[in-house]
C-alpha cells in the first residue's frame, strides 16, 4: 500500500523535491547489480518500520508482512552466496536513498506508480493496492458510486491515490454527476478522525490499509467499494539493476508457488491476491494496462 507520502501542502513540497532527488540520483549513481552483490557478500534493503501492517515495531521488536518474509528472503539469498542486511529509515528519504545507490532496493510496501517508474522497476507485486472507500459504520447513505455523488471525501496530500482520483470522476460522470469537495490531509489518521466527528463524509485509501483500519477500528468504520482501477504494492528496484530484478522475481515465484506468500497474504493483509500479476512492472504503459487505466 504505500501512498507518496506527503503530510500537507509543505510536505507536498518536500515530497516533489524528495521525488526530484530520486531523478538526480539515478542519474549521477552506479547501482550494484546482483554480480556486485556476490562479489560483497550482502544485499543491503532500506526498509521502514511505521507502517502497519508491512513493517512496524511492538514491544521493540519488528514485526508484520515484512518481517517474516525478509526470513524467506535471507534463506534464499543464502543459496545463492549472499547475505541480506535490512536497515530501518523514514519513509521520507527511503526512496531517495535507494535511487541515490546507498541500498540495493526497498523491502517496503511501496505503490508503483508512474513517477516511481521513471526511477525504478518494481518486482512482481506481492499485495493489491486498488482504492476502496471508507464510511462511518452504519452510515447507509453510502453504497455503490452514485451515492458518493457529492459527499465530502479526505485523502492524504500529494498520495498515489490523489494522482488517480480522476478514475472516480469518470465513474461519477457515467452515472450522470459530480464529485463533491476533495480534502487533503497532513496525515491519514487526521482524515479518519474528521470521518468519525462527521466532517467528511467518506475516504479513500489503499486496499490494505482499508482492511487493517477496519480490522482494528470495525466499531467505527465500514469498508466500501473500490473506486478505482487495479493498483499494486511491489519492491522497487533501480532500473540499473536488472539482474537483481531477475533474482527478486525469482523469489516471488518461489514464494507464491510454494503457497507461503498466499500464508503471509491472509495473516497480515486479511486475504490473499492470486490474481496478481506474476511479472515485474518496469513501463508505465505495462501498469496502466494492468490496473485499467
Amino acid at each position: 500500500m504505500k501512498p507518496s507520502n506527503t503530510d500537507s501542502n509543505p510536505f507536498g513540497l518536500l515530497r516533489k523535491l524528495a521525488l526530484a532527488s530520486c531523478l538526480v540520483g539515478a542519474s549521477l549513481s552506479a547501482h550494484a547489480d546482483l554480480d556486485d552483490i556476490k562479489s560483497k557478500g550482502v544485499m543491503t534493503v532500506a526498509t521502514e518500520d511505521d507502517y502497519a501492517p508491512f513493517n512496524f515495531i511492538v514491544d521493540g521488536k519488528p514485526e508484520g508482512f515484512h518481517k517474516e518474509l525478509l526470513e524467506d528472503l535471507k534463506t534464499y539469498a543464502k543459496a545463492q552466496g549472499f547475505d541480506v542486511k535490512p536497515e530501518i529509515l523514514p519513509w521520507t528519504g527511503l526512496l531517495a536513498s535507494v535511487s541515490s545507490g546507498q541500498y540495493d532496493m526497498a523491502f517496503t510496501g511501496a505503490l508503483v506508480t508512474d513517477d516511481r517508474l521513471r526511477v525504478f522497476n518494481f518486482a512482481p507485486p506481492f499485495a493489491s493496492a486498488q482504492h476502496f472507500y471508507v464510511k462511518r459504520a452504519g452510515d447507509d447513505r453510502l453504497s455503490d458510486i452514485a451515492s458518493l455523488c457529492g459527499k465530502t471525501v479526505g485523502l492524504q496530500a500529494g498520495s498515489a491515490l490523489l494522482a488517480r482520483l480522476p478514475e472516480l470522476k469518470k465513474m461519477m460522470a457515467a452515472e450522470g454527476c459530480e464529485i463533491g469537495t476533495v480534502t487533503e490531509y497532513p496525515s491519514y489518521p487526521e482524515a479518519y478522525a474528521d470521518l468519525a466527528n462527521g466532517r467528511l463524509d467518506y475516504v479513500i485509501n489503499a486496499l490494505i490499509s482499508v482492511n487493517d483500519l477496519v480490522k482494528t477500528r470495525g466499531d467505527t468504520f465500514a469498508k466500501g467499494i473500490a473506486v478505482s482501477g487495479d493498483g499494486f504494492a511491489a519492491w522497487p528496484v533501480p532500473k540499473s539493476s536488472p539482474e537483481l530484478l531477475e533474482f527478486l522475481t525469482g523469489f516471488m515465484t518461489e514464494v507464491r508457488d510454494s503457497g507461503r506468500l498466499a500464508e503471509l497474504q491472509t495473516k497480515w493483509f486479511g486475504e490473499a491476491f492470486p490474481a496478481m500479476p506474476k511479472e515485474p512492472i518496469t513501463k508505465v504503459e505495462q501498469f496502466h494496462e494492468l490496473a485499467g487505466m
